[in-house]
């Protein structure tokens, strides 16, 4: 497997500024997800490492080796894209197989592959048809298929399981953490999907219109977010941002965020909020507050009996609060 490294690397179309300035190191046998809304920067990123578009400043190394004028035949990278790019006139199997009968791999070692591969992803059954014949869940576990009957120096998917119903996707996504633990692979992972990149990464990297706003594992990202941008990203419901006034604790603060799990509440006919809405999820309940011009969610365990129009007081430990100056950016503290 490989250790990735952008130095540096910007990427432009037109007057867009697709990727700006982006250094960072993906480790070996790292499951690392570049995660961010639409529009981010993320595909932009992985075409650049596979190499089918050149950076206009920076480069791009494998294992130490400058890559960034090589191209993506040269770079031993498997790709799964969203558009799955799977050869119309071929078989399921034809085009997992595609890979190692261009590499002129033993027949033998090819049908153990497919056989590995295609039961892990429960395709097997569905081999003999051609990509015409196939639902849009069963496409994207053939491309996938694709990719990891390779042994590359590292593994590129972008968003590769968002078109798998919710059952499916939960198994693939656990399914793919562990072949890539057990095979040692070094694997780059896209997603819009926040609590997709938070089960699967051993790190993400959080991206805003091209730039990369923060690296962590998702512990780091979720409980010490270096920025309101960050924090509102993780999460669901997302964090509350407030004004500092409704709790109070670091000078300087211009928003004070807090996760709605951290909220406590109690009933109180003279408190400062107000429940507005109560969704009842099964297993925990989201409520809407109005705390004067503040609009806050609370996520409680269970199905407690909060209802509209109950007046209510609120409290969170101060250390899981968080706090953000003018600019957006986390304050020590």
């Amino acid at each position: 497997m490989a250790e990735i490294t952008f130095e540096g690397v910007t990427k432009r179309f037109g007057s867009t500024l697709a990727v700006d300035d982006a250094s960072f190191t993906v480790r070996d046998n790292e499951f690392f997800c570049i995660f961010g809304p639409p529009l981010s920067g993320k595909t932009t990123l992985l075409r650049l490492l596979l190499g089918l578009d050149r950076p206009d400043a920076g480069r791009i190394l494998i294992d130490g080796k400058d890559v960034t004028d090589i191209g993506p035949a040269a770079r031993n990278i498997a790709m799964v894209f969203q558009n799955l790019a799977l050869f119309p006139h071929m078989t399921a199997r034809d085009n997992v197989c595609f890979p190692l009968v261009e590499r002129k791999i033993p027949p033998a070692q090819i049908a153990a592959r497919l056989s590995e591969v295609a039961g892990k992803l429960h395709i097997t059954h569905i081999l003999h048809k051609h990509p015409g014949q196939l639902s849009g869940g069963e496409r994207q576990r053939v491309a996938i298929a694709r990719a990891l009957v390779r042994d590359p120096a590292a593994h590129l998917m972008d968003d590769p399981i968002s078109a798998l119903d919710a059952r499916l996707r939960e198994e693939a996504r656990v399914e793919l953490k562990r072949m890539q633990r057990e095979a040692g692979r070094t694997l780059i992972y896209v997603t819009h999907d926040q609590e997709e990149a938070m089960s699967v990464a051993d790190r993400m990297a959080i991206l805003e219109a091209g730039k990369i706003r923060q690296i962590g594992t998702p512990t780091d990202l979720y409980d010490r977010p270096g920025s309101a941008y960050v924090a509102c990203l993780l999460g669901a419901p997302v964090m509350n941002l407030t004004a500092p006034g409704l709790f109070p604790g670091l000078p300087g603060a211009a928003q004070v965020g807090v996760r709605p799990e951290d909220l406590r509440l109690n009933p109180d006919p003279a408190g400062a909020a107000e429940v507005t809405w109560v969704e009842p999820l099964g297993g925990y309940t989201v409520l809407t507050l109005k705390a004067g011009e503040e609009s806050l969610r609370v996520l409680l365990r269970g199905q407690p009996s909060f209802a509209p129009g109950l007046r209510v007081s609120l409290s969170a430990d101060q250390s899981r609060l968080h706090h953000f100056d003018a600019h957006g950016q986390r304050l020590a503290g």
